[in-house]
């Protein structure tokens, strides 16, 4: 086994997800991810805390970056605006990766604890865009409905991206389900 590769991390995310939609997250094992990206155990457990944490890596840096988006609105900006402009920077930061989160989400769909672990992430981010709600004076329980509310958008455009047959971008389903939500709440 070679000492040293460049992109370690990048190697494991890929061979976690190839072995994932082979085997099943279920059957697929750590020392077979870092057998298939040509790493040792150790170095998974200096990127990964468990294997889940593969499909899940990056959710510090989409919190960090709906927190400031939603802390540089400017003060004019409604609640609502100020996660609207957060979920739009969040929406660039993801188009690259639309082949990689599609299949991602695609493992996830199929296993029941994966799913679980996706919601504890999304729960996770809403209360840290409450918070940053919070931050600019918005009291609950404004900050946690429309923190909620901004994550739920997120979410159902995030799903509807990864479909194989939509050809649009994520910011453009952000920008169509916040509509959406807009006319629901205006009823």
């Amino acid at each position: 086994m070679v000492r040293w590769q460049p992109d370690a991390r990048g190697r494991l995310q890929e061979a976690a997800l190839a072995l994932y939609e082979e085997r099943g997250f279920d059957s697929t094992t750590v020392a077979q991810i870092a057998e298939q990206a040509g790493l040792t155990k150790r170095t998974f457990f200096r990127h990964f805390a468990d294997k889940r944490e593969v499909l899940f890596a990056g959710s510090e840096a989409l919190q960090e970056l709906l927190v400031e988006g939603v802390s540089a609105a400017p003060e004019s900006a409604s609640p609502l605006e100020a996660v609207a402009g957060a979920l739009a920077a969040a929406g660039a930061m993801f188009e690259p990766g639309r082949a990689y989160a599609a299949r991602r989400q695609r493992i996830i769909a199929a296993n029941p604890e994966l799913q679980e672990r996706e919601l504890i992430k999304l729960a996770s981010l809403a209360g840290a865009v409450a918070q940053a709600l919070r931050r600019r004076g918005v009291k609950d329980p404004a900050a946690i409905l429309t923190a909620e509310a901004g994550i739920t958008v997120f979410r159902v455009a995030f799903e509807r991206w990864v479909e194989p047959a939509n050809r649009r971008d994520l910011e453009s389903l952000i920008r169509a389900a916040l509509g959406d939500l807009r006319a629901v709440t205006a009823a």
